[in-house]
């Protein structure tokens, strides 16, 4: 279980997650982190928040999101917030890394979902371009965590038809929707 000072890193993507406050320790209220993104690096695949709220603020460099549809660029010192059930991505298009400083209302399991999600990237077992697990793995974390992350695409009602069969083919293969990050530091 993740606790403040924590960092995962997720070698595909780029990204860095450095905990500053925790579900356990904000009561299940707060998850806030620093993410610091390499230059080019990105968020493995548009999503949304069925429950949450996620707010951004940009440290030092500069993001790009694209909010339900809309894109847009934050320098330092810029905030953008993302209403729950909202589809969201952002990444690092610039040269030098970003520092963004991520709060996520309420936190729900949501470090517990990076340490599978980076976990996964860790052990090598992602695609190399991507990001993402395998498809049955990927049924599997998603339908774990589906109160915190659902993807934005294709529409729910096909992707829990979807995540339905491959979960369970994961499940015969052994393949669990959690995984532990191996290496807390």
């Amino acid at each position: 279980m993740a606790k403040a000072g924590d960092t995962l890193e997720h070698p595909v993507t780029g990204e860095r997650i450095i905990f500053r406050k925790t579900a356990k320790e904000t009561g299940g209220e707060l998850m806030q982190g620093d993410v610091i993104m390499r230059p080019h690096g990105f968020v493995a695949a548009a999503h949304v928040h069925p429950m949450q709220e996620e707010r951004f603020e940009v440290l030092s460099g500069s993001v790009k999101f694209r909010v339900n549809g809309a894109e847009q660029e934050l320098q330092t010192g810029e905030t953008a917030v993302v209403p729950p059930r909202t589809p969201h991505v952002w990444w690092n298009d610039g040269d030098v890394e970003a520092h963004v400083l991520v709060d996520v209302r309420p936190a729900l399991r949501f470090e517990e979902f990076f340490e599978t999600f980076f976990g996964l990237a860790q052990d090598g077992k992602v695609n190399q371009k991507t990001g993402l697990p395998n498809p049955l793995v990927l049924a599997l974390v998603m339908r774990e965590y589906r109160k915190e992350i659902q993807l934005a695409k294709p529409p729910l009602v096909v992707q829990q038809v979807l995540f339905s069969g491959l979960a369970l083919i994961g499940r015969l293969l052994g393949y669990k929707g959690r995984y532990p990050y191996p290496h807390p530091r």
